[in-house]
């Protein structure tokens, strides 16, 4: 699965995230983008986050529309956190866990850290 494939991710996000809400690790904005958005396009991170919020996964996020009429994010992603079906959605959805049997499987690296830390 390519690293900027949607599922992949939403999947890293929600880990992330619900590593947050467990209070495991603390939202670091610097390390965030390291680990789990470095390489995707500004522009498409912002299509994924909105998209993500819309569903439910995830809340706290501001988006306004600006000139020529594209969204940006009007907060801090620091501000973003994981909601009760973002959990769910982590925990239930196929997807998902077919990412997290793949991550566990793999190379080692900080992405499986994260996995292992969450889960």
């Amino acid at each position: 699965m390519a690293k900027d494939d949607y599922d992949y991710i939403v999947f890293r996000i929600l880990v992330y995230l619900y590593g947050c809400f467990k209070r495991k690790i603390s939202f670091e904005e610097a390390a965030f983008e390291k680990l789990l958005v470095k390489g995707i396009q500004e522009e498409y991170l912002l299509d994924v986050l909105q998209l993500m919020q819309k569903d439910g996964l995830v809340e706290g996020l501001v988006f306004v529309r600006a000139w020529g009429g594209e969204h940006v994010l009007a907060n801090r992603l620091a501000d973003m956190r994981i909601t009760a079906a973002g959990i769910r959605w982590l925990q239930e959805n196929d997807s998902m866990r077919r990412i997290r049997k793949s991550l566990l499987g793999g190379a080692p690296g900080a992405i499986l850290e994260l996995v292992k830390l969450v889960f």
